[in-house]
């Protein structure tokens, strides 16, 4: 359709827009998230046909075949194993129709995802097996007529080669993208870095390199200049998802907004990327933005800092109550900051940190189980180091999601011997987003139960189902709370069972807008007819720079900051950080009349930024 071929258009200045999320839109169109979607080629063209449709009226000029599963091992699993090719083919057939009934020139990408299995040494298939079931939907995918072959959200590296591989081998004269997903912490599954990726799959011959899902525009930003720096003759792809996702109901929803979306598109840009588009929660609507973006001259691009690359002490048991129940007891102001365990057993940095967090006034250290589902070290071992080597008191979160009854209690007798007596109770983060999303996610019991076991049983000597465990716990027990939450009643109704249970305290989301703590005070009067009394440690989050503002903002679901403090952040220039830090000590300050704390939670780690925070403003 385009006169230029792929590799010709990519030697061009303007990147080429992609298409967005796939399987997003046919879920949010009643397709039931267990269907195979890859089988709507054949079965239901139409429902395919519609999205293809919405994204090149958006100004996408490279769109993507349904065919992210389309291989023999994941179609196994409907029992459609014997049809890769015909699978593969529908969808190139439809896509092609669809482009040509638009009337407007657009690129076709065979979209080839993960096979859904291990390869040794970490799993059962062989290296061979992989690359042949590669061969035979790319092999599909080519004799159909893609114009490129687009490789997507490939955790694992070896697997990825394998693909690109198969891909010379059975259509040697295709371009081929080649994508891989990172984590959090900015690594694959298996450790690896974006530069070690970059070289790598440069090595292989992939023509373009780059990154998708995973995270959001911020993350992925940072990411694509790793792999520029390391092979800056590359070209580079970036299809980021729409923030991170937030479960809500049955469906997963992701914040990012459109013009959040158009301002990395001119990043990505800067950056040099030669391909960009979407991933998982990305429409139609976010494509236009970015079309605009990119066709409007008058836009500057972003200015683009590339980063650099990159005891046998004897468990005292504590008198009860716990350090936290005594001051919420006596009503003094509680300073607790979060701590999230590293991917590694070696604690001595978050020990150096917790350190200084003491000496600058700091009463506890809140420590994350497993945040964003990534593998980290198991908190109890952190909180255990914290308490025996530091001497702070720790709040240890508890999630209830892929614990069933049994694991939940012995979890909790378990950090009960440890002297872990201050609890979170929370759903925790669905694997899905993380690490392993495939790993069990399933759970016995909802966090406002859980509490009432803990205050009710446990600290009442018995387990769940009436048996002694010997002598009472003492458990203090927190739960979350959203004072700023959309559907306030809906949040009330939720506290309401969590007060009932026995809850002793609440860690609240961050807080931008102080005014807004009265307002939930209002309509929880309004509702129970009772004063709001449960201590709350309010969510404080010191802004680190303009960039991280507006990733909060639009990619972090119940967070929002108001429009003078991102003009704060922006002004401020390389001072961001400091801005952000005297931000936070005048949000702190106005906090302190209206709830029990602060419950601060650090960006990139800087704890140093927080222990200015806290030195600057008297707590005691």
């Amino acid at each position: 359709m385009t006169h230029l071929s792929f590799r010709e258009r990519l030697q061009q200045a303007q990147p080429i827009l992609g298409d967005g999320a796939m399987g997003t839109l046919l879920h949010q169109h009643g397709v039931p998230i267990t269907t195979c979607f890859d089988e709507l080629n054949l079965t239901h063209p139409e429902q395919v046909e519609r999205i293809h449709k919405g994204y090149l009226e958006a100004g996408s000029e490279l769109i993507e075949t349904n065919t992210f599963g389309a291989n023999r091992y994941k179609l196994a699993k409907h029992g459609l194993e014997g049809k890769v090719t015909a699978i593969n083919r529908a969808a190139v057939e439809l896509a092609k129709r669809v482009i040509a009934d638009s009337g407007k020139p657009a690129y076709l990408a065979g979209s080839v995802g993960p096979l859904g299995v291990r390869l040794k040494p970490f799993g059962r298939v062989k290296a061979e097996e992989a690359r042949a079931a590669f061969g035979e939907q790319i092999k599909a995918l080519a004799e159909a007529g893609v114009d490129v072959i687009l490789m997507e959200t490939f955790s694992d590296q070896m697997e990825l080669l394998e693909a690109l591989a198969a891909a010379r081998e059975a259509a040697p004269d295709l371009p081929v993208i080649c994508h891989m997903t990172f984590g959090q912490d900015d690594r694959t599954l298996l450790g690896d870095l974006p530069t070690q990726v970059a070289r790598q799959l440069n090595e292989a011959g992939a023509d373009v390199i780059g990154v998708n899902c995973g995270g959001g525009p911020q993350q992925l930003s940072r990411i694509l200049q790793a792999m520029h720096q390391a092979v800056p003759a590359a070209t580079l792809s970036a299809m980021p998802n729409a923030g991170f996702p937030e479960s809500v109901g049955e469906r997963m929803m992701y914040p990012a907004t459109e013009e959040y979306f158009a301002d990395y598109a001119l990043t990505f840009k800067a950056i040099g990327a030669k391909v960009i588009g979407g991933c998982c929660g990305t429409t139609p609507a976010h494509i236009a933005a970015m079309r605009s973006a990119l066709d409007n001259p008058a836009l500057p691009l972003p200015h683009i800092q590339m980063q650099d690359p990159g005891g046998d002490d004897l468990l005292a048991v504590p008198e009860r109550p716990t350090e936290l129940a005594q001051r919420l007891a006596r009503g003094q102001f509680v300073i607790t900051v979060e701590m999230a365990p590293l991917r590694s057993f070696v604690p001595q940095k978050l020990l150096a940190a917790a350190q200084l967090l003491k000496e600058a006034g700091a009463d506890m250290v809140n420590v994350a189980d497993s945040p964003t589902a990534r593998m980290r070290m198991s908190p109890w071992a952190l909180c255990h180091f914290l308490q025996t080597r530091v001497h702070m008191e720790t709040v240890l979160h508890f999630p209830t999601r892929g614990r069933n009854l049994l694991r939940v209690q012995g979890d909790l007798l378990a950090a009960h011997a440890m002297g872990l007596r201050n609890l979170f109770v929370v759903m925790g983060d669905p694997t899905k987003i993380g690490d392993y999303p495939e790993a069990m996610d399933n759970y016995d019991v909802a966090p406002s139960a859980l509490i009432g076991i803990i205050k009710h049983k446990m600290n009442t000597g018995t387990d769940q189902a009436g048996n002694s465990i010997g002598q009472p716990t003492t458990f203090t027990v927190g739960c979350a709370l959203n004072m700023f939450a959309a559907d306030l009643d809906r949040e009330i109704g939720t506290l309401v069972k969590k007060l009932e249970n026995g809850a002793d305290f609440a860690l609240g989301q961050a807080v931008f807008e102080p005014h807004r703590i009265e307002v939930f005070h209002k309509r929880y009067r309004e509702m129970t007819g009772e004063d709001f009394k449960l201590p709350v440690l309010m969510g404080l989050m010191p802004l680190y720079s303009i960039r991280h503002a507006r990733f909060l903002h639009n990619e972090i679901p119940g967070v929002s900051i108001p429009d003078s403090l991102m003009e704060r952040m922006d002004k401020a220039g390389e001072h961001a950080a400091q801005e952000g830090v005297k931000i936070a000590q005048e949000l702190l300050r106005d906090i302190r009349g209206m709830v029990s704390g602060a419950y601060i939670i650090p960006a990139f780690g800087r704890y140093e930024l927080v222990a200015d925070v806290i030195d600057a403003v008297p707590v005691g």
